[in-house]
């Protein structure tokens, strides 16, 4: 399996190399990295150029963007700048978050799972956050939903669903999309990644409402979004989120906003969303 890896990086130096260094240090190595430094003011450029001083297959690209974090929109951008770079020679491609230790092995099981399964479309692993000196799970999501911080798409699946959407829910997006398109989703548990700065922690509060906003782009339907909204806000120990997630979502409503997928799409998804609730509910 030959496959390229794109990060998106924002201030990261205290981790960029870390996480380099576990790629570096794979038993499959990628073929390319591509590291798109996303307007930071730290050292995160010259470290990632120091790497590829090293690594011919090592690539620093520069971006020039908003310094605001916003779920979404920022990282999918600095992500797409980086793939526009990469031929077409590949048969995986990958997404990284800046901030994450892989297991050295990694990517040579996820390639095992591509390489024995033809319709599989996406394939990863699971986070794990430092806590009291333990790794734990980062339990903010179902298992059978591979996190945004480490995607990796077959390149067929990858182009048949258009690429990945600039905006909330992209990492869901892109996951129905692919099902609705016939590809399989798998999640690996033996595959622990270690995630060095957990989820939303650099969220911006304006970009509170924005999960809301992504369940109705995705043509959850009211019902559905509630409960979503109130298992992310149990997840997260925070059940004031559930009412800035159905703000977000009757805003986009009142809008108008465009959708994320076609009719054809919100459709099959919310199918497909009733379908685990009842399995889950029903153990059927």
């Amino acid at each position: 399996m030959k496959y390229y890896i794109v990060i998106a990086a924002h201030n990261e130096q205290e981790f960029i190399g870390l996480t380099l260094d576990s790629l570096l240090s794979q038993t499959l190595l990628p073929s390319k990295i591509v590291v798109v430094n996303d307007n930071s003011s730290d050292q995160t450029g010259n470290i990632v150029t120091a790497y590829a001083a090293k690594h011919p297959f090592i690539t620093l690209v520069e971006k020039v963007s908003d310094p605001i974090h916003m779920p979404g929109s920022k990282v999918i951008k600095a992500f797409n700048t980086g793939a526009k770079t990469l031929d077409n020679n590949y048969d995986v491609l990958v997404k990284l978050d800046a901030d994450l230790i892989l297991p050295k092995h990694y990517f040579e099981t996820i390639a095992r799972h591509f390489n024995s399964d033809a319709t599989l479309g996406m394939a990863g692993g699971f986070a794990y956050i430092e806590k009291n000196g333990d790794w734990i799970l980062e339990n903010l999501t179902n298992k059978d939903h591979i996190r945004g911080a480490f995607k990796a798409y077959r390149k067929e699946a990858y182009q048949q669903m258009g690429g990945l959407v600039e905006a909330m829910g992209w990492d869901t997006a892109d996951e129905l999309i692919c099902q609705y398109n016939g590809w399989k989703i798998k999640t690996d548990a033996s595959l622990h990644i270690k995630h060095l700065k957990p989820t939303g922690a650099n969220y911006n509060p304006a970009a509170q409402y924005k999960q809301g906003e992504a369940f109705y782009t995705l043509g959850y339907g009211t019902l559905l979004t509630v409960i979503a909204s109130l298992k992310l806000a149990v997840n997260k120990k925070n059940i004031r989120l559930f009412w800035d997630y159905m703000g977000g979502f009757y805003r986009a409503k009142s809008a108008k906003t465009p959708q994320l997928v076609t009719a054809a799409q919100g459709a099959f998804i919310r199918k497909l969303r009733w379908r685990k609730i009842r399995e889950k509910v029903f153990k059927i």
